[in-house]
């Protein structure tokens, strides 16, 4: 598919402006009239591109996904269970000041807009990585990482889970170590 620079110069401009915004006051004060007003567009070019103010923000937090999925695999070879690789230490770092947001978008537990597409995107990497290594159980696994990441993640954005982000990437860079390590006595062929 080919890329529209125009286009895509406006999508920019537009979850610029929503990020702004919600530094500001929360996602539900937001409205498309001063959002296109900040962006510089036109109403009707805001719904050229998006069909409401939550699919503009789940665009404005990919990078937040594309992020945190790259910082649990920003390691080779065997992950020391007691160190989280640096990136995933500063993706959480990076989270506070747009807090509000990820808020809005990632529900406790880790449901919400945000959630299903962080849970997608990272259970499809851990899947495709457990595969490439004939890992047993990918499946299981990769969901199990996927659900972890994303609830604990959600549950620490709503005030669920205390630490601060370095206490809180090293919890869940354990976690994730122990439910790879899990030992699958008894798995047959057919279990992977």
């Amino acid at each position: 598919m080919i890329s529209d620079p125009r286009a895509e110069r406006t999508r920019a401009k537009l979850r610029r402006a929503l990020l702004d915004e919600c530094a500001r006051r929360p996602l539900t004060e937001v409205n498309v009239t001063s959002l296109v007003r900040a962006a510089g567009v036109g109403r009707a070019t805001f719904y050229l591109h998006y069909a409401d103010l939550e699919a503009l923000a789940v665009d404005a937090c990919a990078d937040v996904v594309r992020d945190a999925v790259d910082a649990l695999h920003a390691w080779r070879g065997r992950p020391d269970p007691r160190s989280a690789p640096d990136a995933l230490i500063g993706f959480f770092t990076s989270l506070p000041p747009h807090a509000l947001l990820y808020r809005a978008l990632l529900a406790p537990g880790g449901g919400g807009p945000l959630g299903r597409v962080l849970h997608q995107d990272l259970r499809a990497r851990s899947l495709a990585e457990r595969e490439l290594a004939g890992a047993p159980q990918a499946p299981l696994v990769a969901s199990a990482v996927a659900a972890a990441f994303a609830g604990v993640l959600a549950d620490w954005l709503h005030g669920f889970v205390e630490g601060s982000p370095e206490e809180v990437a090293q919890k869940v860079w354990r976690l994730l170590v122990a439910l790879h390590a899990v030992r699958w006595e008894g798995a047959g062929a057919g279990d992977g």
